[in-house]
């Protein structure tokens, strides 16, 4: 299938918006979806960029209010500023490191068996982040976004640039990284989501102004019903995923990474599924 069609087009939408905010990695899942779907090649990761917009717009939908409470503050509000300066400050490292590598990335990495290894060893990383916090919960220092430092924002944003490596997951990178950091599980998962939206904004962006020359008319219908079907499963897992955290741990991720990681290993090691 040269051309992803309508139904091909609403399941990797529907894949991204369920996975780009849990901390399993939606490039990775998109990869092997596409794989699976027989869709691959540049205008099928141009795609599979463009479509997290409408993940991304979900989020700016979800904390509109919260959004315009900072734009409008922004000119007098310090804790507006600050929340503008921390977004910047973690947003930097990603973009800067994406600009270097991101083509060799791409090249070399955007294939289901190293994701499958990402997957794995992103899920040992989660055991051993929410063991520490067992074991000590005074490692936690920070309960909410807004008394984060820019010296925090930093630290969490070098640990979204692992996210580079399709399968490691930029959600849960800095979900991850930032509860080791010091931030509470809530705290933690607030400021990805509102990470998530210069990020994802700027890839989406750069792709589609760099790769322009790779969309036909043709693309358009399979973009909108891509950027839809991403935008209302994404809302509703960005709901669901702000109660989860209040009352649960991230552990059934990590046992779901290993289940998933092992199962695009096995299939491919015993020849049942041809991995493109």
């Amino acid at each position: 299938m040269s051309d992803p069609n309508l139904i091909t087009a609403a399941l990797l939408g529907i894949v991204e918006g369920l996975t780009e905010f849990l901390p399993v990695s939606s490039t990775g899942h998109l990869i092997v979806a596409g794989s699976l779907l027989g869709y691959t090649g540049e205008r099928a990761k141009l795609f599979e960029i463009v479509i997290q917009a409408g993940a991304i717009l979900a989020v700016c939908w979800e904390f509109r209010a919260r959004l315009w409470k900072v734009i409008r503050g922004l000119p007098s509000d310090a804790s507006a500023q600050r929340f503008a300066i921390n977004l910047l400050v973690a947003f930097m490292p990603a973009a800067l490191l994406g600009l270097a590598f991101g083509s060799a990335i791409k090249a070399h990495l955007f294939a289901p068996l190293p994701v499958a290894a990402a997957f794995i060893v992103g899920a040992f990383v989660i055991l051993w982040a929410e063991r520490r916090v067992k074991r000590n919960p005074a490692v936690v220092s920070i309960q909410s976004v807004d008394a984060m430092r820019w010296t925090d924002a930093l630290k969490v944003g070098l640990a979204q640039s692992l996210a580079l490596l399709p399968g490691t997951s930029r959600s849960g990178a800095t979900i991850i990284g930032g509860m080791l950091f010091g931030l509470s599980r809530q705290a933690a998962t607030e400021f990805s989501f509102f990470l998530a939206i210069p990020t994802l904004f700027a890839a989406t962006g750069y792709e589609l102004l760099k790769n322009r020359a790779l969309l036909a008319g043709s693309d358009v219908t399979m973009i909108v019903v891509g950027f839809i079907t991403a935008f209302v499963s994404a809302f509703l897992v960005v709901r669901w995923l702000l109660r989860y955290v209040a009352h649960h741990d991230f552990v059934p991720f990590a046992w779901y990474r290993i289940a998933f990681g092992a199962i695009i290993i096995a299939t491919s090691y015993f020849g049942l599924v041809r991995w493109d």
